[in-house]
């Protein structure tokens, strides 16, 4: 490859947020077997990027030090490795980057050919980069509807305007469910043009308890938030209803676990992702046809990341961050 080094965002230590991210210049990743090296036109930020960094899974994670956060990337193929069949240089691409090597914040970045997909030309770099991570997650909770009998599922989606729930809502709709959504009140059209059948303000004491407004109870609940505890969202399900966590914690595990041996029917299930590329190609097909889209928040230089971070950290964007190169 003709450049030997290139523009990267790292950190050096666990802590810091946005101030500890450095800029420097690095080695350019030459692509391992079954990988492909992609040149980014856009990446995008996930909250799972900074707890990783506030030391959500230390020691695990960053395997080591310095680490280049982020792991949704999109842009064009450069070189590939042994065994790649699907790519070759020049490919118009998007990809999830493996948690444990990080390398989104980047100027180039190695990517694994079994969680890449082609990019057709009706979907941008920057609402591509915001599918894999979140787009997935939303899918896979998701697929818990087809747990769901026979009528049309009544859904709920938590922080809806956020990156999971404004992809959660559109699939959702795209299954024939009901959705409710919760989110503030400067979103609330926006979430209502997403598809969502009834919109809950969590500031008023409806929302907050997350009433249906037409008294439905919740089949499947994809919940994007935090804070809320099952004792708010028990009475509002189903009677197999399931609340899909997708930011699990210990407490979440715990009630989990309980539930298991109680043989309880309403469950809360911990969500953790297991991205798979023909799922990732299913999303941008649909983005393709024109009935999934991303909301951008925002967008961000590569030397102005440290404003994407802290933005990402404030935890009121609607929808996705994108950084782009």
């Amino acid at each position: 490859m003709a450049e030997n080094f290139m523009r990267a965002v790292q950190y050096d230590a666990y802590g810091g947020g946005p101030a500890a991210l450095k800029h420097s210049q690095v080695p350019v990743p030459s692509p391992e077997k079954d990988e492909v090296v992609v040149k980014l036109e856009a990446a995008s930020i996930n909250p799972f990027d900074w707890k990783v960094q506030k030391g959500m899974l230390r020691p695990f994670l960053p395997r080591k030090f310095p680490f280049i956060p982020g792991t949704d990337v999109a842009g064009e193929v450069v070189a590939v490795g042994v065994g790649v069949k699907k790519f070759r240089a020049g490919d118009k691409v998007l990809a999830m980057i493996n948690p444990f090597n990080g390398g989104g914040l980047a100027e180039f970045s190695a990517v694994k050919e079994s969680i890449t997909a082609h990019r057709p030309p009706e979907v941008s770099a920057a609402e591509a980069a915001g599918l894999p991570v979140a787009g997935l997650t939303a899918h896979q909770a998701l697929t818990h509807l087809d747990e769901v009998p026979g009528q049309q599922p009544n859904i709920l989606v938590t922080a809806a305007s956020g990156g999971v729930g404004h992809y959660a809502i559109q699939l959702a709709k795209l299954q024939n469910a009901h959705v409710t959504a919760t989110c503030g009140s400067r979103n609330i059209e926006l979430v209502r043009k997403l598809g969502a059948d009834e919109v809950l303000d969590y500031t008023t004491p409806d929302g907050a308890a997350l009433n249906s407004p037409s008294q439905r109870k919740y089949d499947i609940v994809v919940h994007c938030a935090t804070g809320i505890p099952w004792s708010r969202f028990e009475p509002n399900l189903s009677p197999t209803g399931k609340v899909i966590d997708i930011t699990p914690g210990i407490g979440t595990l715990l009630t989990y676990g309980l539930q298991k041996v109680s043989f309880s029917k309403k469950k809360l299930v911990p969500l953790l992702l297991n991205p798979k590329g023909k799922d990732l190609e299913h999303l941008v097909k649909l983005m393709k046809d024109g009935k999934l889209k991303t909301v951008i928040d925002s967008k961000h230089p590569l030397s102005e990341a440290q404003r994407a971070w802290a933005r990402s950290m404030e935890g009121h964007a609607t929808g996705k961050i994108i950084v782009e190169p």
